[in-house]
């Protein structure tokens, strides 16, 4: 992996270990994960079994649905299927919760509990681009993902 990557893959480590503010913590883990690949925006989102709740983001604004049920959107997929959802242009997407009116592809990566059994946290990564996400992207951002464990754990 490059250097660059496992520098920012440490850092997340780091940062999801130690104590203090959840929310400080989830966006700076989101602000590094859009510096990565140049991204327009990134969310990190708690799933509770009925519920998805942002917890912090890196972006312009806030997003649209701060809450939304764990069933509905790429999330709902991506919690269901247990695994990433890529979609290159979420305009021909029925499942697209519209969050922002410029997205044109989102990624999402599940943060599974210990064991795989159930999606504890997500990654919501978004462009502005069609077809914005490589095989390249969607490993970084599950090894981002995955560096990140800690901050679902340790709370």
């Amino acid at each position: 992996m490059p250097i660059v990557i496992n520098n920012t893959l440490n850092e997340i480590r780091s940062l999801a270990m130690t104590g203090g503010d959840r929310a400080s913590q989830a966006r700076r883990l989101a602000e590094l994960v859009r510096k990565l690949g140049d991204y327009r925006w990134v969310g990190v989102y708690d799933v509770r079994p009925e519920l998805v709740s942002i917890i912090g983001w890196s972006g312009p604004s806030a997003p649209e649905y701060p809450e939304f049920p764990a069933s509905k959107g790429l999330t709902g997929a991506a919690i269901q299927q247990k695994k990433a959802v890529i979609v290159g242009d979420v305009r021909t997407d029925p499942r697209y919760l519209a969050a922002f009116g410029s997205t044109l592809s989102e990624i999402i990566v599940p943060i599974l509990a210990p064991g795989g059994d159930r999606v504890i946290g997500t990654v919501d990564v978004e462009s502005g681009n069609a077809n914005a996400f490589s095989n390249r992207d969607q490993q970084m951002i599950e090894h981002c993902a995955q560096a990140a464990l800690p901050l679902w754990l340790l709370r």
